[in-house]
């Protein structure tokens, strides 16, 4: 069966830096879970990495209202990969929205290609790319243990709630989904 297309969402200093309003607690976790990925999907990896937006729009403005903190230009440190995959990242999709399935993500996945998803954060970015590419038709595969949560019980609540659009989206483990993908 073929491996697909690994979408790393947004292991980004903001989410790993403990000082950070939005650490990620267990990102150490979840990038060690992507770095063991990695191998199996040489040349078919697309690095996430959310932005905020020159001027928030709608909702947005609210939204930044609460994380002041954030509105920093494209290219602050703070929305660099973390040192472990900037260097890996030959090719980064840049999206000032949650949800990462993009045309340019679809494009790199296939019509009737299979989405693997690992990366922070489960209960947000990684949840909203998820559905977005369900609803598109993408077989998408949630790598539990190669993500991380704003905590542990939104992770697993998560996972639980992705369990619900079963066969569109289905959550496997780092172990499980190379022994089906083979090397």
């Amino acid at each position: 069966m073929s491996a697909g297309h690994l979408a790393v969402i947004d292991m980004q200093r903001v989410f790993a830096d403990p000082l950070s309003p939005w650490a990620t607690p267990r990102y150490a976790d979840a990038a060690a879970g992507v770095q063991s990925l990695l191998p199996a999907f040489a040349g078919r990896v697309t690095f996430t990495r959310f932005l905020a937006p020159g001027r928030p729009a709608g909702a947005w403005r609210a939204y930044y209202d609460a994380w002041p903190f954030a509105r920093r230009a494209p290219d602050d440190e703070l929305w660099e990969l973390t040192d472990g995959f900037a260097d890996l990242a030959e090719h980064v999709l840049d999206t000032t929205t949650f949800g990462k399935w993009t045309p340019e993500l679809a494009a790199r996945v296939g019509p009737d290609g299979r989405l693997v998803l690992a990366g922070v954060s489960t209960d947000c970015c990684v949840l909203s790319t998820a559905l977005a590419a369900a609803d598109a038709g993408a077989e998408v595969l949630v790598v539990a243990d190669a993500c991380a949560g704003v905590d542990d019980d939104s992770h697993v609540k998560a996972l639980q709630l992705m369990e619900l659009y079963r066969p569109l989206v289905r959550v496997t483990t780092i172990t499980d989904l190379l022994a089906e993908t083979g090397p």
